[in-house]
């Protein structure tokens, strides 16, 4: 199942190479259930049009995910992901960068299908 995971995770990130904010908060429960702890906004996103509107502006960056480390953890139709990923995006010069990130997926097994209860990503503090 660990690997089932880590394909919700691919998906979700195939869904951001669409550029479609749409597509990426249907990676989550709907009716209020899921929730976005955003990487660069200080607001929780609470629904999938929230979702959407915040992924409406991360998208801009045409950014690409990839996990750097991956602890899966299973618990029934409840499975958690937590670790380290890294995303390429558009800087404002036109570059492309690097950007590494922590998050946690919660995710909850619906209808044979895994889907995102909580995300929650923030910005991966300087090495002390």
């Amino acid at each position: 199942m660990e690997k089932e995971i880590l394909e919700a995770f691919e998906k979700w990130n195939a869904a951001l190479q669409t550029g479609d904010p749409k597509k990426v908060a249907e990676m989550y429960l709907d009716d209020g259930q899921g929730i976005l702890v955003p990487t660069v906004s200080p607001k929780v996103r609470h629904n999938r049009e929230e979702i959407a509107d915040y992924f409406s502006h991360f998208l801009e960056g045409h950014p690409d995910g990839r996990i750097d480390e991956s602890n899966i953890r299973i618990y029934d139709d409840i499975a958690i992901n937590s670790g380290l990923y890294t995303f390429e995006m558009d800087t404002e010069d036109g570059k492309r960068a690097d950007i590494p990130a922590r998050f946690t997926f919660v995710y909850k097994k619906v209808d044979g299908e895994w889907m995102i209860l909580e995300h929650h990503s923030s910005l991966l503090p300087e090495a002390h």
